[in-house]
């Protein structure tokens, strides 16, 4: 096994070059002494003479011209990974892995497409998932960093929330409750209601908000989508709620109404959620601090 250090091969690889150890030296910044060491040590280590001397002209031997060859590759290796590396502190180029709540993918893309119009190098990889699934990604440590409802207690996560994340009533438009202001919570529990899966950030929000105020909801369909409640809404199935970001479509074509509840809309959060220990890139923390800057401004833009 070779034993050779870096250093060595730059100082042979700059005298293979010249064919000189005095311009060699000049070149490195280096004594002429110091240059004829590490050509000493180098050769002791290999075990072949790597330059031979003729008059006053030193020429490459057949091990020095092998060596030649893979000391310029080397070279050209490490200028290329000290140019990455350097584009990386840079946010010149990288790769960031996010995850993101089912309900999130309503406005996430909208963030990752202007993020990446900033930094046109970056390779984006998005993964839309339900709650259960996204919390086994951060345990297993798969992804750069999430984006969800209020992470749970007990993992070791670090979160920040970055936007509002409003829960609203939605019912059908010709539901005799659209064309009443300030409906009390109780008349709610004469009412079916379309929920999300168990386990869902709303549906885990929604049963506390009515536990902490005494009031039972009758629950029809339990549906793993916001899509298939919104569909159900507008059939005429029950009510439903829902984040305010997944309906805007549905509003703006007047397919869908808001109910005017008291108490409501429900106040969550969106969060940037990691491993607490995760060492964030460059990028990824490029990300973060977009997301925490400037994401509710964009959106309110945007939407």
């Amino acid at each position: 096994m070779l034993h050779l250090t870096f250093r060595q091969l730059n100082v042979f690889e700059a005298v293979a070059r010249h064919l000189s150890f005095s311009r060699a030296a000049e070149a490195l910044h280096l004594t002429q002494p110091a240059v004829s060491m590490q050509i000493k040590q180098l050769e002791s280590n290999i075990g072949l003479p790597l330059f031979e001397q003729l008059g006053k002209k030193i020429f490459l031997t057949e091990a020095g011209h092998e060596l030649y060859h893979y000391s310029r590759a080397i070279a050209q290796q490490l200028a290329e990974a000290e140019a990455v590396l350097g584009d990386l502190k840079g946010l010149k180029r990288g790769s960031l892995k996010i995850s993101v709540a089912s309900t999130a993918n309503y406005f996430a893309p909208q963030l990752l497409a202007i993020f990446s119009q900033r930094f046109h190098n970056v390779t984006v990889s998005l993964n839309v998932t339900n709650r259960q699934s996204l919390l086994q990604q951060l345990a297993s440590n798969e992804m750069d960093m999430a984006i969800m409802g209020q992470p749970p207690d007990g993992l070791d996560l670090a979160s920040e929330s970055f936007m509002d994340n409003p829960l609203v009533v939605i019912a059908p438009l010709n539901h005799p409750l659209v064309r009443e202001r300030a409906i009390p919570l109780q008349r709610l529990q004469h009412e079916t209601f379309l929920v999300r899966e168990q386990g869902s950030g709303t549906r885990s929000a929604m049963e506390r908000f009515f536990a902490q105020r005494g009031i039972d909801l009758t629950t029809g369909m339990e549906m793993s989508s916001n899509e298939a409640i919104k569909q159900a809404v507008q059939a005429g199935l029950g009510l439903g709620i829902v984040s305010v970001h997944t309906v805007a479509l549905e509003l703006e074509m007047k397919r869908l109404a808001l109910l005017d509840v008291e108490s409501f809309p429900i106040m969550r959060h969106w969060y940037v959620v990691h491993r607490a220990n995760k060492r964030l890139s460059a990028v990824a923390q490029a990300f973060k601090s977009f997301l925490l800057d400037e994401a509710p401004q964009l959106l309110a833009r945007t939407g």
